[in-house]
């Protein structure tokens, strides 16, 4: 059996908020030493932008912080990721709907909000910054920050027993 615990960041386009989402999770695994058991990728309910790197903005924002996301590229959500990953989690409510319409009864568990892991956060989505101005990707990236934080202790509690998070 597998143990290696499988997340999947989503958004439309899979170049602003998933890949944010996917860069800053895999930092925060490599900060605690848990990259071996979690494995993360990002994709989008829409083809526009596959092989695409993250939007620039995104990248800078991102840098700014720490975080590195020139490595990951778009792609579109393959049906076989709802049978592959444990956590397919959304950005918005408009792509969890594709999602569930999308995905096979079994799985429809593992389609969840992302902020659902960031109860002391007062909004329930991350916004698109796409169309918007600058603030809009530090905006993301305190959201992501602040969710993944809260999957990160969620992972520990429910599926890496011993694990300590810092």
């Amino acid at each position: 059996m597998d143990t290696m615990v499988k997340v999947l960041f989503v958004c439309m386009g899979n170049i602003c908020r998933s890949p944010s989402a996917h860069g800053v999770f895999l930092d925060l695994l490599a900060q605690h030493q848990l990259s071996n058991l979690v494995e993360v990728d990002s994709a989008g309910t829409h083809a526009y932008h596959v092989g695409e790197p993250p939007d620039p903005r995104s990248q800078v924002f991102a840098q700014k912080r720490g975080f590195d996301l020139s490595a990951l590229r778009a792609r579109r959500v393959d049906p076989e990721d709802y049978f592959i990953y444990d956590y397919i989690l959304a950005m918005d409510q408009a792509n969890m709907d594709i999602l569930i319409r999308e995905c096979p009864r079994e799985h429809m568990e593992k389609v969840q909000l992302f902020l659902t892991y960031a109860p002391e956060v007062s909004e329930t989505e991350v916004p698109d910054p796409y169309y918007g101005g600058e603030r809009g990707f530090d905006h993301v990236l305190d959201l992501v920050e602040a969710a993944s934080q809260g999957l990160l202790e969620h992972i520990r509690q429910h599926h890496l027993a011993g694990s300590t998070v810092q």
